[in-house]
């Protein structure tokens, strides 16, 4: 039975602002990593849409539950791109987004909701396992932060059709895996990505 997801967690943090901080896109191959950060400004309200761990969603769900929490929330993303990944790791980029989406609205949160085991450092709140199946403002941000990150590999697929990422999302399928054997990787490629990084060493080798 799928748990939904409520306001008991925001309610007991002890703040009337709080956020749900998500994030998408730690796994595949390229692109960014994209955080969202959703704040209800009240928890008494009619939610006409479902809400819930976006990856329990159809792509209708998840397109209608889009353009009412961007009418009904306080809402704002951010992103690391493939470069700032490979700097800093897919964990620390992770985190960093999340933070610049909490910077990135317009009312500053008391309190952050943070899906997972590890709070970021420059956040105020804290960190919950399983988050966006328990507290509806983290679900919502799953929902913001996977859709935005679709729609940014889709217009990337247009660019680089070869590689699937409009039906990928730029995760290391089969389709994808032979894409890059075939044609090489992109700017938008994470070099330090095991198979990505072991095509430049291949690279490297046949020169």
């Amino acid at each position: 039975m799928k748990e939904n997801p409520s306001f008991i967690l925001e309610q007991s943090c002890g703040a009337n602002l709080v956020a749900g901080v998500d994030e998408a896109g730690r796994g595949p191959l390229c692109g960014p990593v994209v955080a969202a950060a959703v704040i209800f400004p009240t928890w008494d309200i009619d939610i006409p849409v479902v809400i819930r761990d976006s990856k329990q969603m159809t792509a209708r769900q998840r397109a209608a539950a889009v353009s009412w929490i961007k009418q009904n929330t306080i809402w704002a993303v951010g992103m690391c791109s493939p470069d700032e990944i490979d700097e800093m790791n897919i964990l620390w980029a992770s985190m960093c987004a999340m933070e610049r989406a909490v910077a990135g609205l317009g009312t500053k949160p008391q309190f952050c909701l943070v899906d997972g085991n590890r709070l970021p450092r420059n956040l105020t709140g804290s960190a919950v396992v399983k988050g966006d199946a328990r507290s509806i403002s983290i679900a919502a941000a799953s929902i913001i932060a996977k859709e935005t990150r679709d729609a940014i590999m889709a217009e990337l697929a247009s660019q680089f059709p070869e590689y699937g990422w409009d039906k990928n999302a730029g995760y290391p399928t089969k389709t994808h895996l032979q894409a890059i054997e075939k044609y090489g990787i992109t700017v938008h490629h994470r070099k330090s990505f095991g198979p990505v990084k072991e095509r430049i060493k291949n690279e490297i080798a046949d020169n």
